[in-house]
């Protein structure tokens, strides 16, 4: 039995990339804290199989098939969940997807594709949800950023995830000073090296250059998805109510020391 209120009750909360990985995790760990969760994805069978492990759960939530890089699509979906939900409290935009090369290999439409796929992917859920975030009074966002986005790498060739993602924790900043006055606190996570299948399919293959690093981590091991959706439900909750501008590092400490 619960001996405490569930810190998300009576919040509806909107959640990117339900499908799989941080996102699902994000979405079992919110709706287990009494939210209602109103997901997408473009992986319809993930984001189903999301869906019902939190009902089975005891949980409530949805999802619906959004290309977040369509500004037509997203206010379509914002305006849809306005209608079913009335307002929303929580916004977490966690959907993402990269494409790592160094400067000289990155052709421009590559380029373009990170910033449509890392940062498009961000504003446009914002922009088109910022309006019903402001009506709820009190709400939060949560952001990903990444290592990636503080720090360089010797062993990874990925400039364009790294502007990217320094893009998404600068917009963290801007957006905790537009949002203070209208009741939004905005927060940023930015996981390091964390073990999901997309991680496993490249950067923690066997023969790409990454795969040691756990040995250069403080904490001497790969992070979780259940570790970066903990923390971000840290931030989304009352819990962090004097909390906004923020960027979580979620690494290890692995951004923390020089390299090993």
């Amino acid at each position: 039995m619960r001996s405490r209120r569930p810190r998300l009750e009576g919040k509806t909360a909107v959640i990117t990339g339900i499908a799989s990985g941080q996102g699902r995790a994000a979405a079992l760990a919110f709706a287990d804290e009494g939210a209602v969760v109103v997901g997408c994805d473009m992986d319809d069978d993930g984001a189903a199989a999301t869906v019902e492990m939190v009902r089975q759960a005891g949980g409530q939530a949805s999802s619906t098939r959004v290309d977040l890089t369509d500004d037509a699509a997203v206010a379509a979906w914002a305006g849809q969940v306005a209608k079913d939900h009335g307002q929303i409290h929580i916004l977490y935009a966690n959907a993402a997807a990269t494409r790592f090369a160094p400067v000289e290999q990155i052709s421009f439409a590559d380029w373009q594709w990170n910033v449509a796929h890392e940062m498009d992917v961000v504003f446009l859920p914002v922009r088109h949800f910022w309006r019903q975030l402001a009506a709820a009074g009190s709400s939060a966002v949560v952001l990903v950023g990444s290592t990636a986005g503080v720090t360089g790498s010797v062993t990874n060739g990925r400039l364009a995830h790294t502007a990217t993602k320094g893009a998404v924790v600068a917009m963290t900043k801007q957006l905790a000073a537009e949002g203070a006055p209208l009741g939004i606190r905005v927060n940023a996570v930015s996981p390091g090296m964390i073990r999901t299948s997309a991680t496993e399919g490249d950067l923690l293959a066997p023969g790409h250059p990454m795969n040691a690093i756990a040995q250069h981590i403080p904490l001497g091991r790969i992070g979780t998805p259940d570790e970066v959706a903990r923390c971000a439900l840290f931030l989304a909750s009352d819990e962090a109510s004097y909390v906004t501008g923020a960027n979580l590092m979620i690494d290890g400490g692995w951004s923390a020391v020089l390299p090993g």
